[in-house]
């Protein structure tokens, strides 16, 4: 009789263990996927989070590092006595700043006065003429019924006569007083305020030592 090989059974065992195994690999790769998921997504999170922060950093540092606007400046009026002074002084501040007149400005003072002082002259010898009775018309012809009125008249003549030659006199001694400021190179400067004396004043009165406004305060005083 032969003898029969019975095929040795494979272990189910095996295959039902390797069977379950598959699905609790499948089971813990999926978990590890998902844990992986969230520890990404977690990491995302924290990104984000620190990328807020340092954001909200460097705004914070611009707000503070620009400075505050300064208050815009008042605008500052101009005093209004420095307006009036200004308003006074114009035209005349070459005058105030020179400490004399010029020789051309002095020449032609010099000139003013000599002519003033011949008119003064011419004036003084007529003067001297009435005085001294060598005018040309007398009063010995007059009758004289009116002999007394024109004694009367002839002396009032003489009289105002007088005062008008000692005016002269002295008209031609300042002028000649002005003469010598000039020479001295000291003529036009008030000798009260020490400024100059306008240049109008001393063509109307070129024998002057004082300002207008000398004068006026000598007044009132």
């Amino acid at each position: 009789m032969k003898k029969t090989t019975k095929a040795k059974p494979k272990p189910a065992a095996k295959k039902v263990a390797k069977a379950a195994a598959k699905p609790a690999k499948k089971a813990v790769t999926k978990v590890a996927a998902k844990k992986v998921v969230a520890k990404v997504a977690a990491k995302k999170v924290v990104a984000k989070v620190a990328a807020k922060k340092v954001v909200a950093k460097v705004a914070a540092k611009k707000v503070v590092s620009k400075p505050a606007p300064k208050p815009a400046a008042k605008p500052v009026a101009k005093p209004v006595v420095k307006a009036a002074v200004q308003a006074v002084t114009k035209g005349k501040s070459v005058e105030k700043e020179q400490a004399r007149y010029t020789d051309k400005d002095l020449k032609e003072f010099k000139a003013i006065i000599l002519h003033k002082k011949e008119d003064a002259k011419a004036e003084l010898l007529m003067l001297a003429a009435v005085l001294n009775h060598s005018g040309e018309h007398g009063t010995d012809d007059t009758a004289s019924t009116f002999k007394m009125m024109e004694d009367g008249s002839e002396s009032n003549a003489k009289e105002e006569a007088a005062q008008q030659a000692a005016r002269q006199k002295k008209f031609i001694e300042q002028l000649d007083a002005a003469l010598v400021r000039i020479e001295n190179k000291t003529y036009g400067v008030c000798r009260v305020t020490g400024k100059l004396i306008p240049k109008e004043r001393l063509r109307a009165v070129p024998h002057t030592t004082q300002s207008m406004e000398a004068k006026l305060k000598q007044y009132r005083d």
